[in-house]
This record gives structure tokens, C-alpha cells and sequence, in this order.
């Protein structure tokens, strides 16, 4: 890993020289959620006509869904074979991933039922056949964007690929790359519609507003802060408790000691921004070299317990705000859709909204009309998502490396207490006294 952190310091820097269009963005959507709330109230019936505009963002996502899906499951299959390879730690981080995500999924779908946020709105389903009142040129214009291909397929296809390439072995290394580099290119359109975020936004803001008042507002004002005690409860009592039973490590010593991270992410919504960073403080704290180089890049696609309580809690939001709420058995078969489909995608501006447009999809599409209160309100929850899903790899960090004895209780001790502070240059070259195990000779694998 110490190619790894040698060259973490200039994704750090681009990292800040990248903060002006992420906050541009962030202004935008903010700005544009604020002016479709005034034109709704004030403007009810020009509102109402800004809906073509949330209409044609939505079709922009629904049109990646089925690429991102294919990409990010045959890849994610693939990452799990060579987490796998790794041993003991792989497949203890792998098992103990899923459980965790899938505990998130859980506790977002009880809160969800606790609050049913979105409930008594009724806004109109989503039916992409309707042309009624629709201006010509505007029916044009909405026609260009290609329809949507079906999730459910894809998701299976997706799968056998994945376990074919696996069955290959070597010869399938140069298609899983090239599935790799059609990845950057899926993503990298993506992250292009995101930037039409804020059009997208203030059309459905408008739109709704326009047609419910003031109910929409404090329906959504609900969900935000729903999720952001959710997400907090998560992290102290779930996280942190689970954290002071194995490694007697209390949560808010450790958070304090990653508080330059938390900063770094609160400004760029993104947890990726801190995974060099985040490396080497493990590193640092006493947890072994191959430990920390397999469980954190690993967690950064399978570990993603702030996104799976966004997912859940979203859904419900837009099922209730249609007036159409899940039963659960829906609920069951949504969260076990999401469980899958949320691996792989971490870090990419839009992937959780197209995430959520998948499950939407795949179980009721005409629930996709509702996904466009959730574009105006995305980007406010993302600290949230980001902080929660850097905070549980940190976690997991320091729970694999206890379980699997490759840790330095005695250095933690030191670090946390502030005795052995991080020094930045760690960044750049090695840092502090290395950590006397046997496993600390093993080189990592190149394949992680």
C-alpha cells in the first residue's frame, strides 16, 4: 500500500481543486429547489407547467439505469471473487458488509414505516405514454431521449455475466476490463446529467408545489430530517456500540480522530475524497498494512450503510407522496433488489439517485413520477450518505482487524488519546513506528 499512499497526496489536491464545480453545483441545486418552492406557491399554474422539465431529467436517468446496472453488478461480481482471494480478511470483510447493509436496508425501511414520510400528497402517477396536454414541441423534445430498458433482465444478465467471467479466469480478465473502462464512460455521462440537475429540480419542485402547497415542503423537510437522525442514531448506537463491544474503541474518539476527513467530505458530498486519507490514518491507528488495503477499498463499494438507509427511506417517501405505499412484501423483495444493485456504484454523483430509480422501476414504474421531489432534495442528504458510509469502513476497519488479530491495541490507545497525533506527511511517505505482526510482511495483492 505504500504506492498507494505515496500517491494519495495529489488526489488530495485535486480533490480540492475539484471543490468549486462540486459547490457550483451544489449552489445551483439549492438555489433552483428554493425558486420552484417560490414559483409553486406564488405561480401555482406556471408550476405546474415547469413539470416537462423534472419529466425530461427523469427519463435522462431511467436511460442510464440499465448500463449502470450491468456495469456495476458484473464488475461487483468480479471484485468479490479477488476480495475472496485474499483469505481470511476478504471474505470476513465480504460477509460482514453485507450483513451491515442489509441491517441498514432494515432500519431504513422500520423508520420509514414509523414516520411514512410523503404521505398525503397524491401526486399523479408516472405513465410514460401519456401524451395529453403536453405541448408538441415539448412531446418532441422529451421524445429524443431513448426509453427505458428493462431492470429486472438486465440485473440477471448482469449476474450470469458476472459468474461466467469468474468460470474463465484469466480469459475473461480482458472482457471484465473492458466492461471496466464502459464503466468510466457510463459514469462519466452520468456525472454530464447530473449537471442538469438543478433544471430537473426546479421543474419538480415547481410542479408539485404547485399542485399541493405547502404540504410538499414539510413532507420533504420530514424525509431530511428523518434520514439525518436516522443516520446519526446509526452511527452512535449501531456502529458505536458494536465498535466498544469488539475493540473497546469509543465511536466519538474515533470520529474525533477523523474529524479533517468528515470536513473534507462535508465539502465535496463525496466519501471518496477522504479514501487516501482514510488508508493511512487506519494504517496509522495500528491496524496491519494487508488488513487495512484489503477491508477499505472493499467497503468503499460494499459497504454502504448510509446509502442503503437513503434507499430505503426514499422509496417509501415516494410511494406514499403517489398514494400508491408498498405492502410489505413489496418491501422485502425492493430491499433485496437494492441490496444488489446498490454494490459497486460508490462515490459517483447520481449513482444512489439512479439506484433508486432502478428499484422504482423494477417493481412499480409508475412510481418514477416521484423520483423528481427526491432530485431537489438529493444533494441536501448526501453529507448524510457520504459521512455515514465513510464512518461504517472506518468501523469495519478496526472490527476486521481486531477479529482477525492484526492490530496494535497499544497504538490505537496512543493515537486516539493524542499522544501519537497523525502527521500529514503521511501522506507523501511512511509514518509512525510500523506494526510488529507477521502479516505486515505479506504484500497486498495487486488485484486490491
Amino acid at each position: 500500500m505504500a504506492s498507494q499512499r505515496g500517491e494519495s497526496a495529489a488526489p488530495a489536491k485535486a480533490a480540492r481543486k475539484g471543490l468549486d464545480k462540486s459547490h457550483y453545483l451544489y449552489i445551483a441545486v439549492i438555489a433552483a429547489v428554493i425558486l420552484g418552492a417560490i414559483v409553486g406557491l406564488l405561480f401555482p399554474e406556471v408550476g405546474k407547467a415547469m413539470k416537462p422539465l423534472g419529466d425530461g431529467f427523469i427519463k435522462l436517468i431511467k436511460m442510464m439505469i440499465a448500463p449502470i446496472i450491468f456495469c456495476t453488478i458484473v464488475l461487483g461480481i468480479g471484485s468479490i471473487a479477488k476480495a475472496a482471494t485474499v483469505g481470511k480478511v476478504g471474505g470476513l470483510a465480504l460477509g460482514y458488509f453485507v450483513l451491515m447493509s442489509t441491517f441498514a436496508l432494515g432500519i431504513g425501511l422500520v423508520v420509514g414505516n414509523l414516520i411514512h414520510p410523503g404521505e398525503g400528497l397524491k401526486l399523479a402517477p408516472y405513465d410514460p405514454n401519456k401524451k395529453a396536454e403536453v405541448d408538441s414541441t415539448v412531446a418532441f423534445l422529451l421524445g429524443i431521449i431513448p426509453g427505458d430498458i428493462p431492470v429486472l433482465p438486465t440485473l440477471f444478465a448482469a449476474i450470469l455475466v458476472g459468474f461466467a467471467l469468474q468460470k474463465m479466469g484469466a480469459q475473461g480478465a480482458p472482457v471484465l476490463k473492458a466492461i471496466g473502462h464502459g464503466q468510466v464512460l457510463v459514469f462519466r455521462i452520468l456525472i454530464m446529467i447530473m449537471w442538469l440537475a438543478p433544471v430537473g429540480a426546479f421543474g419538480a419542485i415547481a410542479a408539485v408545489v404547485g399542485a399541493t402547497g405547502v404540504a410538499a415542503i414539510v413532507s420533504m423537510f420530514t424525509l431530511m430530517a428523518a434520514f439525518y437522525i436516522t443516520c446519526a442514531l446509526f452511527i452512535v448506537v449501531i456502529l458505536g456500540g458494536l465498535l466498544q463491544v469488539v475493540t473497546g474503541v469509543n465511536i466519538f474518539k474515533l470520529m474525533k480522530y477523523l474529524a479533517r476527513e468528515y470536513l473534507l467530505i462535508f465539502s465535496t458530498s463525496s466519501s471518496e475524497a477522504a479514501l487516501p486519507r482514510l488508508i493511512a490514518k487506519m494504517e496509522h491507528l495500528g491496524v496491519s498494512k494487508p488488513v487495512v488495503g484489503v477491508t477499505v477499498p472493499t467497503g468503499y463499494s460494499f459497504n454502504l450503510d448510509g446509502t442503503a438507509i437513503y434507499l430505503t427511506m426514499a422509496s417509501l417517501f415516494v410511494a406514499n407522496a403517489m398514494g400508491t405505499p408498498l405492502d410489505l412484501g413489496a418491501q422485502v423483495s425492493l430491499l433485496i433488489f437494492m441490496i444488489i444493485a446498490s454494490k459497486g456504484a460508490a462515490g459517483v454523483t447520481g449513482a444512489g439517485l439512479a439506484t433508486l430509480a432502478a428499484g422504482l422501476q423494477a417493481h412499480k414504474p409508475e412510481l418514477l413520477g416521484g423520483v423528481g421531489m427526491i432530485v431537489g432534495i438529493d444533494r441536501f442528504m448526501s453529507e448524510a450518505r457520504a459521512l455515514t458510509n465513510f464512518t461504517g469502513n472506518a468501523v469495519a476497519t478496526l472490527l476486521i482487524g481486531t477479529w482477525v488479530k492484526e492490530i496494535d491495541n497499544k497504538q490505537v490507545g496512543e493515537v486516539l488519546s493524542g499522544r501519537a497525533p497523525f502527521d500529514e506527511q503521511t501522506m507523501i511517505a511512511g509514518h509512525g513506528e510500523p506494526v510488529d505482526h507477521p502479516a505486515e510482511a505479506k504484500p497486498v495483492p495487486a488485484t486490491v
